[in-house]
């Protein structure tokens, strides 16, 4: 008898075509290597992949668009959950079932010709149901707070492979198939971003104007450093880019006037967008990268640390970075399923580098020294943003 008799759906060994671009997921710097990979295309699949694991003794793990990987599944079996991207929306109880390795680019597809949305984040690419895992911090979130709050019953498969529905998300192994979520009437957004120069001016400026914003209005300032490369636009080649987002509800653009008047802008594209475009907002990459990623929880934000930025990750720093802080509190605060830390933190500050093989170590001393000044005000890691890191059990 074959050791993968007990297996349903498409089973891949290492030598087998198709095995390594199912391995693999959007985080370059690191990848499962196990002895099989199942791809699933049902909540039977799972189930017989997680009982052939069980029964003999294999490390399990699951992976769908494989944003946030942390640490690689060598040997054992992989569920890989990325043919799952039915999505099923209701317009009458505005809620979308979604299966597990359905991506918010999916959710959104689906909702907007109903005129309804879903709590998504900037990446239309992320996985759905690792984005709630981290409690699912919105592009909208100021105003609809936590997507994670939204979740109306979970589908998934224990480790004793029974079948099971829940009303959360869950703690333990259980592996999740499919998620029902609720979505919110809406098919516009207005917003988009800015581009200033890195400045103390700049910073400052942004710290003040969004320290008491309405909460329609949800907002990030990202540091960028672009390399001194011919093929970039002349205003931002070899320069510290400020990429001021601003994503609400309600047309903001008198409020927005005087972010326009810390500096020239280099671009600016603002104004009313169908949900559909939202993600343009943020342009996250669409390409699978080698990075390494941390990011804190803060209670204020410390403008001396703020002004620090810079030096350390500008595009003659040792180790460039893109840092974002962004503007958390309004409906956050009432967040229901997330741990305290979530609900009391006005910022969470994030870094990302881009890294190859050794080059990791590098940037983990730079997240750390990047986060030292802010030390008194952090109340913990938010793990969505954790990038190669392992969250303690």
């Amino acid at each position: 008898m074959s050791t993968t008799s007990t297996l349903t759906g498409t089973v891949l060994r290492p030598d087998d075509p198709g095995y390594d671009a199912e391995r693999r997921g959007f985080q370059a710097a690191r990848a499962h290597r196990p002895d099989l990979v199942v791809v699933a295309s049902s909540p039977a699949d799972v189930r017989a992949a997680v009982n052939h694991a069980r029964d003999r003794g294999l490390d399990l793990a699951i992976q769908s668009s494989g944003h946030g990987l942390a640490a690689p599944l060598d040997g054992g079996l992989l569920i890989s959950t990325r043919r799952m991207r039915t999505v099923t929306v209701d317009p009458v109880t505005r809620r979308a079932r979604v299966e597990a390795g359905a991506t918010w680019g999916d959710v959104v597809a689906a909702a907007a010709p109903r005129g309804l949305a879903p709590l998504s984040g900037s990446s239309p690419g992320v996985g759905v149901v690792g984005y709630l895992l981290g409690g699912g911090f919105g592009l909208l979130g100021r105003t609809f707070g936590f997507a994670a709050d939204r979740i109306g019953r979970v589908e998934g498969v224990t480790t004793s492979g029974e079948a099971v529905e829940l009303d959360h998300l869950p703690k333990d192994g259980t592996v999740v198939t499919a998620v029902e979520v609720e979505l919110v009437e809406l098919t516009e957004v207005w917003g988009g971003s800015l581009a200033l120069e890195v400045t103390p001016a700049v910073l400052d400026g942004w710290a003040a104007w969004s320290a008491d914003l309405p909460e329609e209005v949800t907002t990030g300032i990202s540091l960028v450093p672009f390399p001194d490369d011919p093929a970039l636009p002349p205003p931002f080649r070899g320069r510290h880019i400020a990429m001021i987002t601003v994503a609400a509800t309600a047309d903001v653009d008198g409020l927005v006037g005087s972010l326009r008047e810390l500096a020239p802008a280099l671009h600016q594209r603002l104004g009313w967008l169908p949900v559909a475009e939202s993600h343009t907002i943020h342009h996250d990459p669409t390409e699978p990268e080698p990075y390494a990623g941390d990011a804190r929880l803060l209670r204020t934000l410390d403008g001396d640390g703020l002004r620090a930025i810079p030096a350390l990750t500008g595009p003659s720093a040792p180790v460039p970075s893109v840092v974002e802080v962004r503007r958390l509190g309004g409906a956050y605060t009432r967040g229901r399923t997330v741990p305290a830390a979530f609900r009391e933190a006005e910022y969470l500050l994030r870094a990302i580098t881009i890294v190859d093989g050794p080059d990791e170590a590098a940037a983990r001393a730079l997240h750390r020294n990047l986060f030292r000044p802010f030390a008194a005000d952090d109340l913990g890691r938010a793990w969505s943003f954790a990038y190669g890191l392992t969250a303690p059990n």
